[in-house]
């Protein structure tokens, strides 16, 4: 396969994993499927916008790129007819780089948001705290009922999350594969040709 054509592949799936992350950001605004009373009853990391500007808005100027090197018709430099396309396989490593950032970003918030729990009305003291420790109500289950409100919260919060936290990862790994992919076609050139030499 091209490098350009793979490139493109790439970006077709990286756009509905940016917009995908996006929405899930959005939906932790609303702790258990419902408005907050206060925005200080959400979640610390849902304000560090990792699905909405990590894994969302950052990924989508990569994407674009990615999508745009197949049909890059940038020929012609220096009398050498694919340094054209040799420099747009280089820009989009510096764009997959950009990516590599934004869902790494992501999910590091993810993870630490899923390790952290999430803010919730307790029975010990009738206000939002963070109740569990360390991970601890991963994998004790009995632990969940300490939050009385929003209803569902930890469901809610450990499955939102945790859908940022495998796209965020499956998007560094296609970034991954971009910085490869274009730095193979930055040295040894695009295999379809440039000026519309092949498929």
């Amino acid at each position: 396969m091209c490098s350009g054509s793979f490139a493109k592949c790439l970006g077709i799936t990286l756009i509905p994993l940016a917009i995908l992350c996006f929405l899930c950001n959005i939906l932790l605004f609303f702790p258990g499927g419902k408005p907050a009373a206060n925005n200080d009853n959400i979640t610390d990391e849902v304000w560090y916008f990792g699905g909405i500007l990590g894994s969302g808005v950052l990924m989508i100027f990569p994407a674009l790129v990615f999508l745009g090197l197949k049909n890059n018709d940038c020929c012609g430099c220096c009398g050498n007819e694919s340094c054209g396309k040799r420099f747009a396989m280089f820009f989009s490593v510096i764009f997959a780089g950009v990516g590599l950032l934004g869902a790494g970003y992501s999910f590091i918030v993810s993870a630490v948001a899923i390790n952290r729990g999430p803010r919730c009305l307790t029975k010990i003291n009738g206000s939002y705290v963070y109740p569990f420790v360390d991970g601890n109500y991963l994998s004790n289950h009995t632990l969940w009922d300490q939050c009385l409100e929003p209803s569902g919260i930890v469901t809610w919060h450990l499955t939102l999350f945790s859908m940022l936290l495998i796209m965020g990862l499956v998007q560094v790994v296609l970034c991954g594969f971009q910085v490869i992919n274009g730095l193979i076609g930055t040295i040894f050139g695009d295999c379809c040709g440039c000026c519309g030499g092949g498929d």
